[in-house]
């Protein structure tokens, strides 16, 4: 017989900026086995006008056998549905909590690799609602349905962006990604690049609106 209790957990996140200052806070959510603390680095040529805010999956664990360097994952295939959920309130939680302390013009969502669907959860079924959402090299949650209403009054523009060279995807996965992102109201783009976040693709991205 399974059993399911709720208790109290405490999440961590990392930040880059001057809040008091920034105009636009950008979440940004990691891939699988990336810890929050790195995985920030990668924002840190956006300008002051930016409040970067990097939360950190709720599983962490070794990346080799039982010790060495710790990753994080945002869940796994094992009551999943829990998980989501857990994901959703804790980062709703974070959200009310930072804009309830600071005002910004505008939101923005990136989410990476195992990040882009709990990104795009936290867009359509959380409170988030951001501005721009952006999604790369990520697959989308395919029990997931955006019909046009909510696409339109949730953001301005959700983009979904891919290495051409991504060694994570094959060409045909690619291809079949940028399919369903577009039938789900997303512009696609490629880069030349691998799995990983391209610096002065993501500041045009963000620069753009």
């Amino acid at each position: 017989m399974k059993g399911i209790i709720t208790s109290a957990k405490t999440f961590r996140y990392f930040t880059k900026g001057d809040p008091l200052k920034a105009k636009h806070i950008v979440y940004v959510l990691h891939g699988y086995g990336q810890l929050a603390e790195f995985f920030i680095r990668k924002f840190q040529h956006l300008s002051d006008a930016y409040f970067i805010v990097a939360p950190e999956g709720m599983h962490r664990f070794y990346l080799s056998g039982s010790s060495g360097r710790v990753g994080a994952s945002w869940m796994t295939k094992e009551d999943r549905e829990t998980d989501i959920q857990d994901n959703l309130n804790w980062l709703n939680a974070l959200d009310r909590e930072l804009c309830g302390k600071y005002t910004f013009e505008k939101k923005h969502l990136v989410g990476f690799s195992q990040g882009g669907p709990t990104a795009i959860r936290w867009q359509f079924q959380g409170n988030l609602k951001a501005y721009q959402l952006i999604v790369w090299a990520s697959v989308f949650p395919p029990d997931l349905q955006l019909d046009n209403e909510i696409r339109v009054s949730t953001t301005a523009k959700n983009y979904f962006v891919i290495g051409e060279k991504d060694e994570f995807h094959t060409l045909d996965q690619q291809n079949e990604a940028i399919v369903t992102y577009e039938l789900n109201g997303f512009i696609s783009l490629h880069f030349d690049g691998q799995h990983d976040i391209e610096p002065k693709l993501i500041q045009k991205l963000l620069e753009e609106l």
